[in-house]
């Protein structure tokens, strides 16, 4: 099994349970690793046979910064879902940190692993 990582993207989005947290959009942090059979693009060296990590991205910058999700959890199952629908990716780990958590005295992190059925 292959692994591609992208890590640490900052990024902004309304996420909490307190209404103070619904106000304005807080800082959070979101990693991932997606896992599958990678060869064809070490082998032919082409972009139509690799996942296009660039694209993936951007597809997780865009859900990110325009959620308003209420749950970490529930914003790393997004993220994992974006992931999954990529075809050449058969798993992914997903990290959704908040580093504003705990009003400055530390952060809170959610890390999920999510499989094609």
């Amino acid at each position: 099994m292959d692994s591609i990582h992208i890590r640490q993207l900052p990024l902004e989005c309304i996420i909490g349970v307190e209404s103070r947290e619904r106000q304005l959009a807080q800082h959070v942090i979101i990693s991932i690793s997606v896992h599958g059979d990678f060869r064809e693009a070490g082998v032919n060296d082409r972009l139509q046979d690799a996942v296009d990590y660039v694209a993936l991205r951007d597809r997780i910058v865009a859900l990110v910064e325009n959620s308003r999700f209420h749950l970490i959890e529930a914003l790393a199952q997004a993220v994992a879902d974006i992931c999954l629908a990529e075809k050449r990716i058969v798993a992914a780990d997903v990290v959704v940190e908040k580093p504003g958590a705990f009003s400055g005295h530390g952060a809170v992190a959610v890390e999920i692993h999510r499989a094609q059925a």
